[in-house]
Formats: structure tokens, sequence, C-alpha cells
């Protein structure tokens, strides 16, 4: 049974995690492939295509991408580079303390260019980035006219 897997599940933005994808036959080519929706409904993706160990697995912090978004070896590839649907939108977590982005991980068979609703992955998981700690306090600043936000660990 194929499974990728995301460790760990939820974790700060600026912190590594480790995605490896298990169960898949020796030398199988498989597409990667990571996905947001923003804040706003912009949709970002990422996909780096993988060709299975002798074990049957893919790790990208191990196993150079052939292709897709990237190529080599980079463990955070998939989050690195997630590049929206639509032209010159950007990335922005408005609201840092409320809500992670959630980033769906899902493993096809196949070096896929294109991924239609048809498409089934082989297996899914869901990894939740968080952009403050637990505990962490935000002061709004407002100064004449600077604007920010002061975040104090607990």
């Amino acid at each position: 049974m194929v499974e990728v897997t995301v460790t760990p599940q939820s974790s700060l933005a600026d912190r590594p995690v480790q995605v490896q994808a298990r169960g898949l036959s020796p030398s199988q080519l498989v597409t990667l492939r990571a996905s947001l929706t923003d804040e706003h409904g912009e949709c970002f993706q990422s996909r780096a295509f993988f060709r299975a160990d002798g074990a049957g697995e893919v790790d990208p912090g191990r196993h150079a991408a052939l292709g897709g978004s990237y190529a080599g070896v980079w463990p955070m590839g998939l989050f690195w580079f997630l590049q929206p649907d639509t032209l010159f939108r950007r990335l922005v977590k408005r609201d840092v303390a409320g809500s992670p982005f959630r980033v769906r991980l899902e493993v096809f068979d196949g070096a896929r260019l294109v991924i239609g609703p048809q498409d089934q992955p082989l297996a899914s998981c869901e990894a939740e980035r968080w952009y403050v700690a637990p505990g962490m306090q935000r002061v709004p600043i407002r100064e004449g006219r600077v604007r920010g936000a002061l975040f104090l660990p607990p």
C-alpha cells in the first residue's frame, strides 16, 4: 500500500519537515505534488518527479528530483517552489496567528506535468505550517506613519 507522510505533520513555517513516500515499486517513476489554497482562494502548487529507490521509497532529502518545479536534492523543495496557478500572485499569510497554511501532499504514478481533477493520487496527506508559535502575544504598532506588529514569546 502506497503512503506519503510528512514529519512533523504540524510545524512552524520556518522549520524543516521530512516528506517520504513508501510502498512504491522499486524504480517506479512518480510525481510528488504539494498544493495549498491561500486566504484569498488562490491556488499554489509545486511538483517534482522522482524514481523510487530499491526499497520502493522516495525521500526528497536523499533522492534527487528529476524535474518538475525543481531538480536535484532539496529536502524542502516542494514547499519552497510553490507557484501560483494565476500569474503575478504572491503567497502571503495575512492571519498569521489564527490559522496555518494547510499543504496537501500527493503522490501520483508516472511523471505528470498536468494533473486534472479526474487523476487520483496513489496516496495523500496534509501538513500544517504555522506562522506563530503557541502562546505568542501579538502587539499592534501604530506610531506616526509606522505600522507593524511586535510578537512577544510567552
